[in-house]
């Protein structure tokens, strides 16, 4: 079959990059399509306007927080046609979490999950045995000088949107008030009570910056109660010292609920001259076969059921996937509509001027609200 030259754009992370590249070389094998990769840093990633991009790329990764602003912008191809309903279907069914229902908006699919992550938490085997299951177990190895979180926006407002949701009052991601006031209040006094216990380096610590840190041979970090999760820390050999991974500890008796929704999509621009070749690829990467064969073992973190429910795929990263399911289950879906990005840094920043000067937790929550709304009009 002749060559058929596609360009995509990922993130500059090997969980991000690697199995998109080893996808690509299988699909080479199959198919005869080419498809070279490029990476963006991660600050690019989630910043760079995907409207240029599609003006460059065939395939984009994106996050689901831009699918307002991408479907007003006219740059992506909707890929949901009548000709792969049945797939489309299969692998809603088969998403983890809300992952597939993320990248859906006003009635059409404009991405597809390929992989799944939220706030979980991270660990370390060989200085705690287990994780904490309890926010107050969490807090007091924080009061022993063990414990990072990241706090670099976003993260800081992901962790108020973990708090709100895991003690039963999730945010109204369609407005018009974000957060309920007495949620926030209880939220922010969680988080203050947890960030007073540590550094205050964590301000400029994103999940990379802890997780590293943590997995240092001589790290007495043991423990990250909230924070994104990668697989690539749990496999042998990608640090000094491999880390565990687990549900995020419980703040509100309701087990580990509401952890804010990560991940990435695969899209096709619909400025690119070979869309049905570049869909092709998309529906296949994010498909069972690629998810839990290629794309796993090439150090992605896949967003399909095949691969978290798979022996195979969780044995070389000591549980992963399983050991962090009910969280990715139970995770909350973030605000996606036009206006939204502009919100999200700047309310973390508030987040943690509030944080840092002790400020009047409803006046903050209030702040945020009125923020918020202001975006709504798109």
């Amino acid at each position: 079959m002749a060559s058929v030259d596609l360009r995509g754009m990922t993130w500059a992370h090997p969980r991000g990059f690697d199995p998109l590249v080893a996808c690509a070389r299988l699909w080479r094998e199959r198919t005869g399509v080419e498809i070279v990769w490029d990476k963006r840093s991660l600050q690019d990633f989630e910043t760079y306007p995907v409207e240029d991009l599609a003006a460059r790329y065939d395939l984009i990764v994106i996050d689901h927080p831009h699918v307002g602003q991408i479907t007003r912008e006219g740059c992506l191809l909707p890929l949901d046609t009548p000709a792969r309903a049945a797939v489309a279907e299969a692998l809603a069914a088969a998403s983890v979490g809300p992952s597939y229902a993320s990248y859906r908006w006003q009635g059409r699919q404009w991405a597809l999950p390929i992989d799944a992550a939220a706030q979980v938490q991270a660990f370390r085997p060989d200085l705690i045995g287990v994780a904490p299951k309890r926010w107050a177990d969490a807090l007091d190895l924080a009061g022993r000088g063990a414990v990072l979180c990241p706090m670099r926006p976003p993260h800081s407002l992901m962790s108020l949107y973990t708090l709100c949701a895991n003690l039963g009052r999730p945010c109204a991601a369609e407005g018009p008030e974000l957060i309920d006031a007495e949620a926030g209040v209880d939220a922010l006094a969680l988080l203050g009570d947890l960030v007073s216990r540590l550094p205050e380096r964590v301000y400029e610590m994103d999940p990379i910056a802890v997780l590293d840190e943590m997995a240092l041979a001589n790290s007495t970090i043991a423990c990250a109660p909230l924070i994104y999760g990668y697989v690539s820390y749990a496999t042998d050999g990608f640090r000094p010292r491999r880390l565990g991974f687990a549900d995020i500890p419980d703040a509100g008796g309701i087990g580990p609920i509401g952890s804010a929704l990560g991940g990435t999509g695969v899209a096709v621009s619909a400025q690119s001259r070979r869309k049905e070749a570049a869909a092709d690829f998309a529906w296949w990467v994010a498909g069972g076969e690629a998810q839990a064969g290629v794309y796993a073992a090439s150090g992605g973190q896949p967003g399909h059921a095949a691969a978290w429910d798979s022996a195979a795929v969780n044995a070389p990263v000591v549980g992963f996937y399983r050991a962090t399911r009910a969280t990715l289950e139970g995770a909350w879906l973030r605000p996606r509509h036009d206006g939204y990005m502009r919100f999200q840094d700047a309310a973390a920043a508030i987040v943690n001027a509030a944080l840092r000067q002790r400020a009047d937790p409803r006046a903050t929550i209030a702040k945020l609200n009125a923020m918020f709304r202001a975006t709504l009009g798109g």
